[in-house]
């Protein structure tokens, strides 16, 4: 009898295994193919991670979103970037520092996204800052407005589009000592921008007015400003002209509260933010008047880059285009400028192709500056009106962001080196 044949036990067990094998094999060149195929599904996208404090602050962070998904369509519909289509993955992260982190470790571990871009908030935005660095991912911080992102904190791997803390307020001082007033009160929300602004505000004026007198200073915690007192010890003060950084449903709160009380009558009022749709839309005919303020004043600018953008805007959303809109649209018209420039998703290639990248926005052609990669977005300064029941902005002028920065040797002092 010959061993092995397929009628003994011995001959059962040799098919079987045999059998086993080649099912085996099959099955393993099923899940080969089908991880290959989910491979090159991954690889068919650029996958850009997003993160942003959507539910805390909606009134511009639902216009921003609008901005870069507009942004991605129009990338997309070109081809996109080195053969790939863009595809981001948004994420909230409740207005919190650490939500930030966990969820920046989320988007890079699981999504395996290739860079980070987003941020509201200063401390959202100086969390990533430092996540960037500590973990070599490139950072877009498309709107935090703290002057550490560039300075105290600057590290290699991050950026920032909007106009920091001390330009803003730089682009409104001029405007401040030209009114020639000594006594100034303050307010601001009671966190990283707020108390940047104020220190940003007060040294440059005791700069350019050294008898200016700050006789009255109230901070509040942002989104519970206690209007009613904040007002009324604004007031005892008797002021000459009020510096106000304020903004969203504190700012609404406080302009309330001080026309009720008469605290605006005969004072000048200097502030940041005011003039952007978000903040002053809502307000309607109760807009603040006459005072100077950074804004956006979309109704009025009339370049064709910038009709350009407002008419696809409101082609795609049938709405109006905020600040919001103008940050996402040109943040996400950066990283894919970026990535063209790199030629790779690489870390280090991004953030060398970022130093000195040149960017076209719907309002002003920009740079980001290779000394502290701060972008020369500047700033719309003007003052506010009141027209057809809403707020405007009136006899604004666009001040460049390449002005409104500090001589170079002073930014060395202060930022870290890469």
């Amino acid at each position: 009898m010959r061993r092995g044949n397929a009628t003994t036990p011995e001959g059962n067990n040799v098919n079987y295994r045999i059998g086993f094998l080649q099912r085996g094999i099959l099955l393993s060149a099923a899940a080969a193919s089908f991880a290959a195929a989910g491979g090159a599904q991954a690889q068919a996208t650029i996958k850009i991670g997003e993160i942003n404090s959507y539910k805390a602050q909606p009134a511009f962070l639902e216009p921003y979103r609008h901005g870069w998904e507009m942004a991605v369509e129009e990338v997309n519909a070109a081809g996109g970037v080195l053969g790939k289509k863009l595809e981001v993955v948004a994420r909230d992260d409740n207005g919190n520092p650490g939500d930030s982190v966990r969820i920046a470790e989320e988007l890079v571990a699981r999504e395996r996204v290739a860079l980070l871009f987003g941020g509201f908030l200063s401390n959202t935005g100086l969390a990533l800052t430092d996540y960037a660095k500590q973990h070599k991912v490139f950072f877009l911080a498309a709107e935090p407005l703290t002057d550490k992102i560039v300075w105290q904190n600057g590290n290699k791997y991050t950026y920032r589009l909007r106009p920091s803390t001390y330009m803003l307020v730089a682009s409104v001082v001029k405007e401040a000592v030209k009114l020639k007033k000594k006594r100034w009160a303050i307010v601001y929300p009671n966190y990283e921008y707020g108390q940047s602004a104020v220190a940003s505000f007060k040294a440059l004026m005791k700069q350019a007015q050294p008898d200016v007198e700050f006789v009255a200073e109230q901070a509040s915690p942002l989104g519970k400003i206690d209007a009613g007192s904040v007002t009324q010890a604004l007031a005892d003060a008797k002021p000459d002209a009020i510096f106000n950084a304020l903004f969203a449903a504190d700012l609404g709160k406080f302009v309330r509260e001080g026309n009720t009380r008469g605290l605006f009558d005969g004072v000048e009022v200097v502030s940041l933010l005011t003039g952007e749709p978000e903040y002053l839309d809502p307000l309607k005919n109760e807009a603040p008047v006459n005072w100077i303020v950074t804004g956006y004043p979309w109704y009025a600018i009339n370049t064709p880059e910038h009709k350009k953008f407002v008419d696809a805007y409101r082609k795609k959303f049938n709405d109006y285009p905020r600040n919001g809109s103008l940050v996402g649209y040109s943040a996400l018209m950066s990283i894919a400028a970026g990535i063209k420039k790199a030629g790779s998703l690489d870390a280090d290639k991004l953030a060398a192709a970022f130093s000195g990248l040149k960017v076209d926005t719907p309002v002003a052609p920009i740079v980001y500056r290779a000394q502290d990669h701060q972008s020369t977005l500047g700033a719309f300064v003007g003052r506010t009106g009141v027209k057809d029941g809403r707020g405007i902005m009136t006899s604004f002028t666009y001040v460049d962001g390449a002005a409104l920065q500090l001589p170079d040797a002073e930014v060395k002092k202060l930022r870290p080196a890469d």
